[in-house]
């Protein structure tokens, strides 16, 4: 499992460790680490054109000190010193003693760099560059240069992945002692481009402030059935979904459902026919929910427009999830009073209108949107999107680190939605339905996918083979 921890934490743990060590101890280590993985990705030290956009405090700090080792195996090294008057002193002396150069012209050594170091600004940097390091961030990012961040891009924020203002995209980013949350989840994630961790000795809390689940994790929460399990052993799942407008939903949602690992799903809406007719092994009723059977789970909203059954299914004693439809005009009290646990997953636009304010707010604020609705609704809830995010009162968030943009396709979240609800249905509690159900789901895609334009039907189909992979994983420990 992936883990990040936010910004004071890593700060506390840093002075704890830094207490018991020799002075510029810690920045050592960061500084080899850091350029240990520039040495890597240059592939030839020697000759190779190295510039730093140094900025002031310790963040600049790493930089000059990875910049002094890369001067000593051979490449030429230049900083660009955006605060010259509070540039690290230890760093900027080591840094020209090894033979490192102030740049006269920052731009003409940009315009011919084989590697950028981004030393800009570090994890306590708010509100994006400042206007004098966009013209230099531009220049690098213009050149054909590789970007590297030191500990994260500059302009980016640390704690929430927020990017509030121009910042300098990585094509890698170097980390120290643990990862960041804004690393883990867009916008700040697509910026930092493929992070690399440097381990400096820092001891953490165990309960960090958002984590990602690997394929091992996901391995540990799918159930598989036993001996002598039978179809109501595995779980009923009951699927609310589809209108005569959109029949497709309730087919969609059906056919998550089928692959999520409960051993039956029944169908309630005015697409049986469509359901039936794709999927014969349904269970369907043209009744209310209550006169459906007995489910463990309910999945309610995809498609439903204005149809009834969302009252009847959030009365149940039962989990229930609620997508798409069954999000509009939600009752907040009403959830937060159910005696079994609630699922919402909605996408931007359906939080924004459930927190009331502009979709733009939620896709800019992510990690805090989806903290302020599982609060306000005493619910676990899904937040779709490039980085689709599960919180619940009470934990870390949880980051999906799966998925493909070719999942931005419709009906794609019908799928998801009966997914996460079998999942429900077999006894994972809310929270771990959510993350295997979203982490499947972005697998899927990628197995759909495979770098052209797909279908949500087709995501359904390559459920199985995400299964396997993921079942894989867990044989081969």
């Amino acid at each position: 499992m992936r883990t990040g921890h936010d910004v004071t934490t890593v700060r506390t743990a840093e002075r704890e460790l830094m207490a018991k060590l020799p002075p510029g101890t810690l920045m050592q280590r960061a500084a080899a680490g850091l350029a240990a993985t520039c040495a890597g990705l240059l592939g030839r030290t020697y000759g190779a054109r190295v510039v730093l956009l140094v900025g002031s405090g310790d963040n600049g700090g790493d930089a000059l000190y990875a910049g002094a080792r890369l001067a000593r195996r051979g490449a030429g090294v230049s900083a660009v010193l955006l605060a010259p008057d509070r540039s690290h002193p230890e760093g900027l002396a080591a840094f020209t003693r090894a033979g490192g150069r102030v740049a006269d012209d920052p731009f003409e050594v940009l315009a011919v760099a084989d590697l950028v170091l981004d030393g800009i600004t570090g994890i306590g940097g708010r509100g994006g560059l400042r206007p004098d390091a966009v013209p230099l961030a531009r220049a690098a990012r213009g050149s054909n240069a590789l970007v590297v961040a030191v500990d994260l891009p500059s302009g980016v924020d640390a704690d929430t992945g927020e990017a509030a203002g121009e910042a300098l995209r990585a094509d890698v980013t170097v980390t120290f002692g643990a990862y960041k949350p804004g690393l883990l989840i867009d916008p700040a994630r697509e910026y930092a481009g493929v992070v690399h961790l440097v381990p400096i000795g820092l001891g953490l809390p165990s309960v960090p402030a958002v984590e990602a689940l690997q394929h091992a994790d996901v391995a540990d929460l799918l159930p598989v059935p036993a001996a002598e399990s039978d179809k109501y052993r595995r779980g009923v799942v009951g699927v609310v979904a589809g209108s005569g407008r959109y029949p497709g939903a309730a087919v969609l949602a059906v056919a998550g459902a089928l692959r999520g690992g409960a051993g039956a799903v029944r169908y309630v809406g005015p697409g049986g026919d469509a359901v039936i007719a794709r999927f014969p092994e349904t269970l369907v009723s043209d009744g209310s929910p209550d006169q459906a059977g007995r489910v463990q789970a309910w999945v309610v909203g995809p498609g439903l427009g204005e149809g009834p059954g969302v009252a009847e299914v959030l009365a149940s004693d039962v989990p229930v999830l609620v997508d798409a439809d069954g999000l509009r005009g939600l009752d907040a009290d009403a959830v937060r009073a159910r005696p079994a646990a609630t699922l919402l997953t909605p996408h931007a636009g359906e939080a924004a209108a459930l927190l009331g304010v502009p979709r733009e707010r939620v896709e800019a604020e992510r990690l805090a949107s989806v903290r302020e609705l599982a609060a306000r609704f005493g619910a676990t809830v899904l937040l779709k999107g490039s980085t689709t995010l599960i919180a619940d009162a009470e934990g870390p968030v949880r980051v999906n680190s799966t998925g493909t943009p070719w999942l931005a396709t419709a009906g794609s979240g019908d799928v998801l939605s009966g997914l996460a609800g079998s999942l429900l249905a077999t006894g994972l509690p809310a929270r771990d339905a959510a993350s295997a159900a979203a982490y499947l789901h972005g697998l899927a895609g990628r197995h759909a996918a495979q770098g052209a334009p797909t279908s949500a039907y087709a995501v359904a189909e390559a459920l199985p083979d995400a299964w396997r992979d993921i079942a894989g994983a867990s044989a081969e420990r």
